[in-house]
């Protein structure tokens, strides 16, 4: 159990130490949690009435040997003897890359970062309500390239929680380290070890978040962007035969680019080895973690432009590809047959998905056409031609719109509306289902997330701190109960589950029956999903020409 109180005096004190720096003396009632292997010191903040505990290891330090292997638990090998470790502060990140179409050239990669980054934050309430309160696990975004376990805080949340959550954000290993694809790394090691990195979170939760007042049996997963992407893959893991490490599931605008086939991965693998002048995984296990950084960056600027028909403007190189194992299908065939934890979902995506991702120097639909055949290089006439028909170029204003809309109905907009609409077919709570499009903050990818995970419990990151509170207490009432409704504000309108309004079949083109929540500025109520449509349908049928 945690203690009720803390001498500040101690933290500044530890203020730079390490994550797992052994504490030789602690002041009588300082917040301790004692998981047997060893024991945490966190700290308290009474503004936010938050308890800290950080840059906690759930894992082994993935370096040498154990590069593009699967995590090994931290109880398993740690050499802590049971001491009392330092979790006042913020571990390092995960080493990041970003893409070579948004960075300049001369640009090696991000700053900081350690391989010793598989780490999780626990906060919570310095006044719990009980003694088993329901669990937030969250999954960060950016893209499976970059990002920390601060990218979405919980700050804001545990606080308007009066008390009634505990909140997890972890960190797992990006680009190059998580995510190298090829034969050679499934053979002498894992495909996708950054989302088996977030597995062993999932269960080093389920073994030890009873020590910080929170209930194993009620861990809601959530996750945006690439992290809404990972919410989808720990939802079909494994084919999804067994019981999941989670209770519910929120998937935030989920990142769905495409996934690297088998003959693109041989390409990414290989083209790794030509930049580092290496010949085998075993001399890339070789390298120094500061080589292998600038590789993950190099690697990453190889894929674009120059590496024709496998990535497009604002698609990410890295990324979670099908290994017959952990991921054993294309995401879009898994929720069609039903291959997906039977747990209560809540989606959502911004207005304007695509508009981050598209070029602003887009001016023709010729070079917006060889773009898309960058992005679905299996795509043929009949693909395109389709594709144009949909989006027609009369209902935009500009190239730049057309390419912006049917990209973020693609790669999120859509995935959305797949994952919904099959939970309501497949799972055996149909009510359990909702889904929001968000048009309030500025709209595009990513904005609600100042609006629901801001370290800031005055929300200053949101413009709108009256949705900011709607929106939270939507979630927290869906994190507390699987429904969004039991515990909302007075002042906020009833959300209907997204089947309440029908069976959701298409009507002379037209949906029919699916609720989605529209919240703007001036208004929050039901609309008929608006991703339910002809549009998404023809993405939704040409899942393997799109996702290879």
């Amino acid at each position: 159990m945690i203690s009720s109180l803390f001498l500040t005096t101690l933290l500044a004190a530890l203020a730079n130490g390490q994550a797992t720096e052994p504490i030789s003396s602690i002041p009588l009632g300082s917040p301790i949690v004692d998981l047997g292997y060893a024991s945490y010191l966190g700290y308290i903040n009474d503004t936010s009435g938050i308890t800290y505990f950080r840059g906690i290891q759930y894992a082994q330090a993935p370096t040498g040997a154990l590069r593009w292997q699967k995590p090994h638990s931290i109880e398993a090998g740690n050499g802590f003897d049971g001491a009392v470790l330092n979790a006042t502060t913020i571990a390092p990140s995960g080493y990041g890359s970003l893409p070579a179409a948004i960075v300049p050239a001369n640009f090696t990669g991000l700053p900081g970062g350690s391989e010793d980054c598989l780490i999780l934050d626990v906060l919570v309430p310095s006044n719990p309500k009980s003694a088993r309160l329901p669990v937030v696990f969250q999954i960060h975004g950016d893209g499976y390239t970059f990002g920390n376990a601060q990218s979405y805080p919980g700050d804001a949340m545990v606080h308007a929680s009066n008390g009634s959550i505990v909140y997890v954000s972890i960190q797992y290993r990006l680009g190059l380290f998580g995510f190298l694809g090829g034969s050679q790394v499934a053979e002498n090691g894992v495909l996708n070890a950054g989302l088996l990195d977030q597995r062993l979170a999932l269960e080093w939760v389920q073994r030890n978040i009873r020590a910080f007042g929170g209930d194993p049996a009620r861990v809601t997963i959530w996750g945006g962007s690439a992290g809404g992407g990972s919410v989808t893959l720990q939802l079909t893991a494994g084919g999804a035969v067994d019981n999941p490490p989670f209770s519910a599931a929120i998937a935030e605008y989920p990142w769905w680019q495409p996934l690297l086939n088998a003959s693109q991965q041989e390409s990414q693998y290989y083209n790794t080895l030509r930049l580092s002048n290496c010949s085998s995984i075993t001399c890339l296990r070789s390298l120094s973690s500061t080589e292998l950084q600038k590789l993950n960056q190099q690697v990453q600027r190889a894929a674009y432009p120059s590496l024709v028909g496998f990535v497009g403007y604002g698609s990410f190189y890295f990324g979670s590809v099908v290994d017959g194992k952990f991921v054993r299908e294309l995401p879009d065939t898994a929720f069609k047959l039903g291959h997906f934890y039977d747990v209560p979902l809540l989606v959502d995506h911004d207005a304007y998905e695509g508009v981050s991702f598209t070029n602003a120097s887009l001016m023709s639909q010729i070079v917006e056409t060889t773009d898309a055949e960058d992005l679905f290089p299996f795509a043929g006439p009949a693909f395109f031609s389709r594709l144009y028909q949909l989006y027609s170029r009369s209902d935009f204003n500009s190239t730049f719109f057309q390419r912006a809309q049917w990209l973020g109905d693609f790669s999120i907009d859509c995935p959305t509306y797949f994952m919904a609409s099959q939970a309501v077919n497949h799972n055996s709570n149909t009510s359990a289902v909702f889904k929001l499009t968000f048009a309030a903050g500025v709209q595009t990818h990513a904005s609600t997330a100042p609006f629901l995970a801001n370290v800031d419990i005055n929300y200053s990151g949101a413009n709108n701190v009256t949705i900011a509170k709607i929106m939270t207490a939507y979630w927290l009432s869906f994190v507390r109960t699987n429904d969004p409704n039991p515990l909302k504000l007075d002042i906020a309108p009833y959300w209907p589950s997204y089947h309440s309004g029908g069976d959701g079949n298409l009507a002379n083109g037209e949906s029919v029956g699916f609720k989605d929540l529209a919240v703007t500025y001036t208004t929050i109520g039901p609309q008929e999903d608006p991703d339910a449509n002809e549009r998404c349908e023809f993405f939704g049928s040409n899942g393997y020409v799109v996702r290879n």
